[in-house]
């Protein structure tokens, strides 16, 4: 927060808003940190954010799908840290499960694949047990489940 800028008036923010959540899905919890960043009172920013939501500028079920597609598709997360990261954002559960029911599983199996077997040439531990953790621990970092690491590494490594 730069504490030379000057305030924004209610109608400025209002404006910046909207045009930011036209550019791209926002959540409550993106424009909260938004509106204190533009030095908004708590009221104008509760009353600011309460018009996004009813004009449907904000949506949270929207938001997550778009948030799970996007981290899925170019940062190949896996589940656990797609919710663990929407969960920070103050998403509903429901919401979340809704947008990663929608995950194709054979596109969701075929990355974590792909993101294994890259991996895999890059270790050096011929040790079987050193190799499977690091591939284990890897995979979890990305926030795939260990049962399916696992059940991948059996079937096709």
């Amino acid at each position: 927060m730069d504490i030379f800028k000057k305030p924004l008036t209610y109608r400025e923010a209002y404006a910046k808003a909207t045009d930011l959540c036209s550019r791209s899905e926002k959540c409550v919890f993106d424009l909260e940190l938004k509106c204190r960043e533009w030095q908004l009172s708590a009221e104008e920013s509760s009353k600011v954010i309460a018009i996004l939501v009813r004009e449907r500028f904000i949506d949270h079920e929207r938001y997550a799908t778009s948030f799970v597609n996007d981290k899925f598709r170019f940062n190949k997360w896996g589940k656990i840290k797609l919710a663990y990261a929407l969960r920070q954002k103050h998403i509903e559960d429901k919401f979340i499960q809704k947008a990663l029911s929608n995950l194709p599983e054979d596109a969701y199996h075929k990355i974590l694949h792909d993101l294994l077997s890259a991996k895999a040439k890059t270790i050096r531990d011929n040790d079987g047990y050193a190799r499977l953790g690091k591939l284990l621990a890897f995979a979890q970092s990305r926030g795939f489940e260990a049962d399916l690491t696992l059940k991948l590494i059996d079937d096709r490594m």
